[in-house]
This record gives C-alpha cells, sequence and structure tokens, in this order.
C-alpha cells in the first residue's frame, strides 16, 4: 500500500462511493417514472447499492491482500479479471427487465448523465503524478479527460433535460468512454500488464490502494452508463428524424396542393 495522503483517499472515495451511489439512486427515480410502484423503486435501487457496495468491498480487500500486484505474490492479471467481471456484470444487469425498463423510462438521459459529474475528481491523478507516483504519460490523459467529462456531464445533461443535443450528447458518451478506454491501455502498458512501457514510476499505485478502487469500481459503472445513454440516444435521433421525415413530407403535401 502507498502512504499517500488522506485528501486523495477522500478524493477517490467520492468518486468510487459517488458514482455507483447516485446510479442506484437513477434506477429508483427510473423505477417510479416506469410505473414501478414506491416499494418495488426502493428495493431495485437498495440491491443495486448493495451489490455495487460489496463488489467495492471485495476490490478494497483484494487490493489491501495485494492479489493486484505481481510483485507481492499476487497477478496484474486478477486486476484484468475484476474489471471484466466488474464492466461485465454490470452490463448485463441492464438485461434484467425492471432494470432495463427503469433505464429507459421517459426522462432518463439527462439522469443517466449527471454520475459523470463526480469523475472530477479525476484529479486525483494529477495530484499522485505531482507526488511523484505516477507517469505524466498516464495521469495526465486519464486526470485531464476525467476532469473534462465532469465539468461537461451537467450542461450535457441540462440540455437533454430541455430535449435538446441529442448530437451533443452522443460525442459526450462516445468521449467518455474514449477518455476511459485509454486510461486502461495507457495504465496496463505503463505497469500493470506483463510488458509495455518503459516508464518511471509506473502505474503499479493503480493495483493497490485506494486507487485501485477506480478502475475496478468505478470506471465499469461509468461505462455502463456511457453504453446505456448511447443506446437510449441512438433511439431518441431515431424518433426524432422519423418525426422529421413526417413534418417533412406534410409540409410537401401541403405546397403542392
Amino acid at each position: 500500500m502507498y502512504d499517500l495522503p488522506s485528501y486523495i483517499w477522500i478524493l477517490v472515495g467520492i468518486g468510487v462511493i459517488g458514482i455507483p451511489a447516485s446510479t442506484s439512486f437513477l434506477l429508483y427515480r427510473g423505477a417510479l417514472a416506469a410505473g414501478s410502484s414506491r416499494r418495488s423503486a426502493t428495493w431495485l435501487a437498495a440491491i443495486a447499492a448493495y451489490s455495487l457496495a460489496a463488489w467495492l468491498v471485495v476490490s478494497g480487500v483484494l487490493a489491501g491482500a495485494g492479489i493486484y500486484r505481481a510483485d507481492s505474490g499476487g497477478s496484474t492479471a486478477w486486476f484484468g479479471l475484476a474489471f471484466v467481471a466488474a464492466l461485465g456484470g454490470t452490463l448485463l444487469a441492464t438485461t434484467i427487465p425492471i432494470v432495463h425498463r427503469s433505464l429507459a423510462a421517459p426522462g432518463m438521459l439527462p439522469l443517466l448523465t449527471l454520475p459523470h459529474t463526480l469523475r472530477v475528481v479525476g484529479v486525483a491523478f494529477v495530484i499522485v503524478m505531482a507526488l511523484g507516483d505516477l507517469p505524466w504519460i498516464f495521469a495526465l490523459p486519464a486526470g485531464l479527460g476525467d476532469i473534462a467529462i465532469g465539468l461537461s456531464a451537467p450542461f450535457v445533461a441540462r440540455a437533454l433535460d430541455r430535449d435538446e443535443a441529442l448530437e451533443r450528447a452522443v460525442r459526450f458518451n462516445v468521449l467518455g468512454i474514449v477518455d476511459l478506454v485509454v486510461a486502461l491501455t495507457i495504465g496496463f502498458l505503463a505497469g500493470l500488464g506483463p510488458v509495455g512501457l518503459d516508464v518511471t514510476p509506473t502505474t503499479e499505485p493503480l493495483a493497490l490502494l485506494p486507487l485501485a478502487l477506480v478502475p475496478t469500481v468505478a470506471v465499469p459503472t461509468a461505462l455502463t452508463l456511457h453504453v446505456v445513454s448511447l443506446a437510449r440516444l441512438r433511439e431518441a435521433l431515431r424518433d426524432k428524424r422519423m418525426v422529421q421525415r413526417i413534418l417533412a413530407e406534410r409540409s410537401s403535401i401541403g405546397v403542392t396542393s
């Protein structure tokens, strides 16, 4: 475990607890909007929160025991497996009927965007780099990318709340995915993977507490939100274009008549 300042733990905690917590809340709101009873919505949110919290604890225990760190008897393969399992689990959960209905409920697009606001805590990567424990080649794109996504999320959500800027929201979610994929790729190449870039320091702190909780807990949840948002945006754009086509056809008929 790296002896990082307490404020780094707080920043990381805000992200890895806040993103799953806000995701559970939006499931509650979505369930109500989809017509579920308040009791069913509460149970859905509670189960989601419990599942995400349980994984947070499990991943924390694994990181604390050095399972993600190869030179302490563990293996970086476990780190990758933890990420894949978390991402696969959250994506699979979105196919559960009540979860799917909640995420597809009216008015959910702005809510799906808001949890990304908490990604501003990516500044922690930049701070740890300044402390000399992370390489700039990882910390700058990962940290600044997260900050940019976090700062823009409320504006995108506000525009979506007014049924505006669907194309802008698509770009936001695509860039959000690119940011996370680039960060993960550089993280593995710069110290977490078996082969890669020869840099000093390496990204080994990502396999240790508290930073290990970001790629194994917060990132899979954020990626799932992006994927769900893009699916909903595709449907919204299709409906919008259909309406525009119908209006254009009616206008054309009116002109010719």
